[in-house]
């Protein structure tokens, strides 16, 4: 698998899978209805920030991340990063190539730490997966998120030092 910066030429690749992760409404606080144009401005970031994918041994694009400053001015020596995997794909390490990989890009851009600020509590799968890579849930905002079956659900904050 190959990680790689996005390009334009990515966007309708990563769209069907970033929709589809988007409207399942059980991950990301986006607006359930956003459109292709909405979803490409949140996501395709300019430099200094990143977006990278993750493209298969037959050339798909199998996941996308987005690397970015947590929080301006004083908190601008902190990192934060979001991943999709297309849902045909998961468990294949595509999440975990993605996020080593973001950590690699904050590491050489001089950030000394990585935080999520939303992660949902009912993704289990990417809270145990951060877990693995070092962060630490530090926080937990509690029915903070609506999940579509879970009903109000808490986010955690993760981070990491680098």
């Amino acid at each position: 698998m190959l990680i790689r910066d996005a390009t334009a030429e990515d966007w309708p690749a990563i769209w069907p899978f970033f929709h589809r992760i988007v409207a399942a409404g059980e991950t990301y606080p986006y607006p359930l209805d956003l459109d292709a144009e909405q979803g490409r401005a949140w996501w395709l970031l300019a430099p200094p920030d990143r977006t990278a994918v993750a493209v298969d041994d037959a050339g798909l694009v199998v996941g996308t991340a987005k690397m970015n400053v947590n929080r301006p001015g004083n908190g601008d020596h902190v990192a934060s990063a979001s991943y999709m995997v297309d849902p045909d794909r998961q468990a294949r390490g595509v999440g975990r190539a993605l996020c080593e990989d973001s950590l690699r890009w904050a590491r050489a851009q001089g950030f000394a730490a990585m935080e999520f600020n939303a992660v949902v509590e009912t993704n289990i799968y990417a809270v145990k997966l951060y877990e693995s890579l070092g962060f630490r849930i530090t926080g937990t905002q509690p029915r903070a998120f609506r999940h579509p079956t879970e009903g109000l659900v808490g986010l955690h904050c993760m981070h990491v030092d680098l």
